[in-house]
């Protein structure tokens, strides 16, 4: 029997975890939509929302889903509440794939705060140079301060721009090396970087290169997430996903 597996993605890990697991299962790789030109998966993919719990769970039915697997950014809390929930209402095992924060070193300066909001508060009242490496929907919240100048990267472009008076705007993506990020934070004297505690080797470059130059980060920690069995790399939620996929007699249970 060929297991009926699908992966909500959207991160490099996502993608990688459907290449491993074609092989094994039936996969379908879920992206939300928001990446204008998404990279190539090598899996069939279903863009776009499901309409919440109550739809995704009608989906997992009706697709006659195996298995679910919540691979999505660190900071996708509601999907990954709903993938929960669905999972429940619909019976269907879920699986998540959960890449470990950074941990601050010695030398690092990082402000911890909970939320954009508060990262827009502790840059302070007086003006400064801000390097923004946000995703989309989180960048409007810095009109709410606009006496800062702001350097905003990002995959896509930010429309509409900003509504400050000092912004520039850079697309890119990832990965980005440390010695790249800290001539980037140097040619626009960057003062203070706002970044999100996203893990992994793909954006560390620039808290690497703001360390080594003294810079503040104030770093938006994560939320809490469901209590949903988990892995913290592609090749231990693989070993796990094995486990599922072989015949129960095969496993030795």
């Amino acid at each position: 029997m060929t297991h009926r597996i699908l992966i909500l993605g959207g991160t490099t890990e996502a993608r990688q975890l459907a290449g491993k697991l074609a092989a094994r299962a039936s996969v379908t790789l879920s992206l939300a939509g928001r990446t204008e030109s998404p990279v190539a998966q090598g899996v069939p993919v279903r863009s776009g929302g499901f309409g919440g719990a109550d739809g995704l769970a009608d989906y997992l039915r009706k697709e006659h889903i195996d298995l679910l697997i919540d691979a999505t950014h660190p900071y996708a809390a509601q999907i990954s509440a709903n993938a929960a929930q669905a999972a429940r209402v619909a019976g269907v095992p879920i699986l998540a794939l959960r890449r470990p924060g950074w941990e601050s070193v010695e030398g690092d300066r990082w402000t911890l705060v909970n939320t954009v909001g508060d990262a827009v508060q502790a840059l302070g009242p007086a003006p400064r140079r801000v390097f923004l490496a946000l995703g989309r929907q989180e960048v409007a919240a810095f009109e709410a301060a606009p006496q800062h100048h702001y350097l905003v990267r990002s995959v896509d472009a930010i429309e509409p721009k900003l509504a400050v008076p000092d912004a520039s705007y850079l697309l890119a993506r990832g990965p980005f090396r440390e010695a790249e990020e800290r001539t980037l934070l140097e040619e626009h004297r960057i003062d203070v970087v706002a970044s999100k505690n996203s893990g992994g080797a793909a954006t560390y470059g620039k808290i690497a290169a703001a360390r080594a130059l003294g810079l503040e980060v104030v770093m938006i920690q994560r939320p809490v997430l469901p209590d949903v069995p988990a892995a913290e790399s592609v090749e231990a939620l693989t070993m796990m996903v094995d486990h599922f996929v072989r015949p129960v007699d095969e496993r030795g249970v």
